[in-house]
């Protein structure tokens, strides 16, 4: 067994050095925030202050996938969750009119997950890593610089620990950098002597205005939780403690769209929106909330066939983070966190190995994922410039997109693509099927029909007024 520093103390880190724990490992997770969760999970919304995670009152959300690796990875988990007041909630419940004669299956349950606000998640994550054996968690501790040693492979810097901001040096057989969407591995890589990582990075081009709210029952959910509607897209998701949120966003380079950061304007809109008024029926328990400049960001950790560096691996966000109106950064970082036990499983006392396996293990488990949130949220984009006159036409005509209509009529198609929703397949492994290119071949290949709302004239009006 060896032993872990990892960089980082959110929900993907935690759940990393919990799981590299039970196997033996010595962890210590160092985390720049010095503010400790609450005692009470449920009071973290209220309490807790994360400084060092711009997005930690966005929404959020846990895929079936986060169940399901918990489930195999951290058993109890869940039912810590449900304890701090996190929900239940059924993916396939909220279904096409046209599949009224819905036929359970026997695997549905694994569509079930459970869900909360990000604080209040995160809360039950560092009690859980606190209470684990082999875990240390250092509060207050910034990473300053990687620690290096003799070579594992010619020419590449290997990491044998780190240096905290405090000029304390700690000694690891392998460090892991979970510290998110902001990582500084990029300098920490360069002052070591490393080849920088092959980057992509792009502005996101999406601006969210978010609101929570409270109320006796969670709204009954009678459209998908993201929501196409012309120039602006509708997200609603359930939070615990009888809380959720409803998240309007559009492209940053639409100036009047800005107009949704006051709440009258914000809720004149959502009102303007059939199926999802309803969601208003509580009383909001924030302003409206704004982010924008979100990053789509990807680090390869190999150039040209060569890892940059042995000794250090990378998860989460901290690998690679995209448009998080999808919800997926915690599903996938989790995913993430499981590949990551079983390379250092196979692999820790052999660190050029180590680094190959998980290069290759994330380009073929998580990477895809990516990849195609990438591809989607350019269609999206290039969908709201069009329908606000910035654009032409957008023709939707992908095997995504036609999964999608197929599943308006067609129970495989339907599941299939839950099952890319919630993470539990990649998209690869879904369209390859057998009975999905049958339920393909049945459909025209037409996108689904657009659900109602504004158009662009009345939108406009509703932010004008």
């Amino acid at each position: 067994m060896g032993s872990v520093v990892v960089c980082g103390g959110g929900v993907v880190g935690l759940a990393a050095a919990m799981m590299l724990a039970r196997d033996g490992h010595e962890v210590t997770v160092l985390e720049a925030d010095a503010d400790r969760a609450p005692a009470a999970p449920a009071e973290a919304w209220e309490d807790w202050r994360r400084a060092g995670i711009t997005q930690f009152r966005q929404p959020h959300n846990l895929f079936s996938r986060v169940r399901e690796v918990c489930d195999g990875e951290l058993p109890g988990m869940t039912g810590r969750l449900l304890d701090a007041g996190c929900v239940w909630v059924d993916p396939l419940a909220t279904r096409p009119p046209a599949l009224a004669d819905w036929q359970p299956s026997p695997d549905d349950e694994r569509f079930r997950f459970v869900t909360g606000r990000r604080p209040v998640v995160e809360a039950v994550f560092a009690a859980a890593a606190e209470a684990t054996p082999g875990v240390t968690v250092r509060r207050g501790v910034r990473t300053a610089a990687l620690r290096t040693g003799p070579a594992a492979l010619d020419g590449v810097p290997h990491v044998t620990g780190v240096r905290t901001d405090d000029g304390a040096e700690l000694t690891a057989d392998l460090v892991v950098d979970a510290t998110g969407r902001r990582s500084r591995s990029a300098d920490w890589l360069s002052a070591a002597g490393a080849r920088p990582p092959a980057p992509e990075s792009q502005d996101s081009g999406f601006a969210y205005y978010t609101r929570y709210y409270t109320g006796p029952e969670r709204p009954q959910r009678r459209a998908p939780g993201l929501t196409p509607m012309g120039s602006i897209s509708v997200l609603t998701l359930d939070g615990d403690n009888d809380t959720w949120s409803v998240t309007l966003f559009g492209r940053t380079r639409d100036a009047p769209i800005k107009a949704l950061r006051g709440s009258v304007a914000f809720e004149r809109v959502m009102a303007a929106c059939p199926r999802h008024a309803h969601w208003l029926d509580g009383r909001p328990i924030t302003d409206v909330l704004v982010m924008a400049g979100v990053v789509d960001r990807y680090r390869s950790p190999v150039v040209d066939g060569t890892p940059v560096v042995t000794g250090l691996l990378t998860v989460g966000d901290a690998w690679a983070c995209t448009n998080p109106s999808a919800g997926r950064g915690i599903s996938l970082g989790m995913v993430h966190a499981q590949v990551l036990r079983r390379a250092v499983a196979a692999h820790l006392d052999r660190p050029a190995e180590l680094a190959a396996s998980f290069a290759a293990a994330t380009e073929a488990e998580v990477e895809p994922f990516y990849r195609g949130q990438l591809a989607a949220d350019r269609v999206r984009l290039a969908e709201m410039a069009a329908a606000g006159g910035d654009g032409p036409p957008v023709e939707l005509r992908s095997p995504v997109v036609a999964l999608l209509g197929a599943g308006m009529t067609d129970q495989v198609a339907f599941r299939a693509f839950v099952e890319l929703l919630t993470c539990l397949a990649t998209p690869q492994d879904v369209l390859s099927r057998p009975e999905v290119v049958a339920a393909l071949d049945r459909h025209d290949g037409s996108p689904p029909p657009s659900a109602p709302g504004p158009d662009r004239a009345r939108l406009l009006e509703l932010l004008a007024t």
